[in-house]
């Protein structure tokens, strides 16, 4: 039990240190990230950006990285968050606005992180300096759901593991089932 209240007290540290610390300009700039972000369009649009323009490698880093997303908003998303049943951090930790715009699903773990770091860790193997460019808008999302208070950090280094679980499982699935059959 003593673990849990003391996570809790980080979570709510961090939490309103995120909250009253982060500039507004900033704050605004994780806005619209977050919100390009929003259901996948900004890791859809980086996908077909590397289709596109980035030969073989770019399909292969592509094809890696949205299917590492859909593992991993299927299992923060459809599996996790059905299971958690976490609430939002209270609104009384956030200063601003912006915490009136938050969803009402549980707040475990970040699907929104979940998402950016399952793209950006399957494209990065395959192409480094694309993933390089990925990984600046997912840590950038990553901070806005905390900022936000649509997060506790705990929920979005949660939606990370899954999401480099996600990537893992991405790129090593082909193996598996080829060692299978």
């Amino acid at each position: 039990m003593r673990l849990l209240t003391d996570l809790h007290e980080i979570d709510e540290a961090l939490t309103r240190r995120a909250a009253s610390r982060i500039p507004p300009g900033v704050a605004k700039a994780l806005s619209a990230v977050e919100e390009s972000a929003e259901s996948s369009k900004l890791w859809c649009g980086a996908a077909a950006v590397m289709a596109w323009k980035g030969g073989w490698r770019g399909r292969r880093a592509a094809a890696a990285g949205l299917s590492a997303l859909a593992v991993a908003q299927l299992v923060s998303n459809g599996l996790c968050k059905q299971l958690a049943g976490r609430p939002r951090p209270p609104a009384h930790w956030i200063p601003h606005d912006e915490v009136a715009d938050r969803p009402d699903s549980s707040s475990f773990p970040s699907g929104h992180t979940a998402a950016a770091v399952a793209f950006t860790a399957a494209v990065a193997p395959t192409w480094p300096a694309a993933g390089a460019l990925c990984a600046l808008p997912a840590t950038m999302v990553a901070v806005e759901r905390v900022q936000s208070g649509a997060h506790y950090p705990s929920d979005v280094v949660g939606g990370a593991v899954i999401g480099l679980a996600g990537a893992w499982l991405a790129r090593r699935a082909p193996a598996l089932w080829l060692r299978r059959t």
